[in-house]
């Protein structure tokens, strides 16, 4: 079922790029799909459940426009988590390397896995030192709802070990426009000292309990996004992002 299914995607996408190879054709065609939205505002409500953090429920005003203005209103001080929502399929893609289609035989119909190796050099992130730089080389799987075109799942390994994990929700739009609806975001860190690097500037912001991680052999947070109020493509001035 899965052969098949993989062959008819691949049939059905060769007309459409016929110079690419199927994993490159299934990023355009996602890609494709971001691109519709010129611009859009939404609210966002965001939600933190993470151990040694604490933030009340926060609302965001997030303004987009193509193809890379960001704007993001809040009443006082908050964390916003990057779900992917603000940089295209093919810019999140950049990021990895060795991209492959995924054969796993659990896959349901129109759902497809693509997984590459992170390249850590392209993350805006500082290394504690060359020896982990080397070592840290995640895996991420990227699950693509080919009805759709859409994003529904993105999972970060190192080796067997997930590290984070997204599962994003979709509505349609006017028949055309699918937006996320939800957006949930996990992470599990087993090693304190790997928790306190990655970490070490928001907890000075938001403030770190260290009790919290003493006795606790891993970490997981969970972060919440809810978006509602959609504007689509009904134009935004330059300005409001001055």
């Amino acid at each position: 079922m899965i052969k098949y299914k993989l062959l008819s995607l691949s049939i059905s996408l060769a007309f459409l790029f016929a110079q690419q190879t199927i994993e490159e054709r299934i990023i355009a065609k996602t890609n494709e799909q971001f691109n519709l939205i010129e611009d859009y505002q939404v609210e966002m409500v965001v939600d933190l459940d993470i151990p040694a953090f604490r933030m009340p429920m926060k609302k965001y005003k997030i303004y987009y426009k193509q193809p890379n203005k960001i704007k993001v209103k809040a009443k006082g001080f908050g964390v916003l988590p990057k779900t992917g929502l603000f940089t295209s399929p093919n810019d999140n893609f950049d990021n990895l390397k060795d991209i492959n289609l995924s054969l796993d035989s659990g896959l349901e119909v129109d759902r497809v896995i693509l997984r590459g190796t992170l390249i850590v050099d392209s993350l805006k992130l500082d290394m504690p030192n060359e020896y982990s730089r080397i070592t840290f080389v995640p895996t991420v799987e990227v699950k693509i709802d080919t009805s759709k075109w859409v994003i529904e799942n993105v999972t970060t390994k190192l080796d067997t070990l997930k590290l984070f994990e997204i599962n994003n929700s979709y509505t349609n739009f006017e028949g055309d426009f699918y937006m996320p609806e939800k957006s949930t975001v996990e992470y599990y860190i087993k090693d304190k000292k790997l928790f306190n690097w990655i970490n070490k500037d928001v907890s000075n912001i938001i403030g770190q309990d260290e009790s919290l991680m003493e006795n606790s052999s891993t970490v997981k947070g969970t972060i919440i996004v809810l978006y509602r109020d959609y504007e689509i493509n009904k134009g935004i001035s330059d300005k409001i992002f001055d």
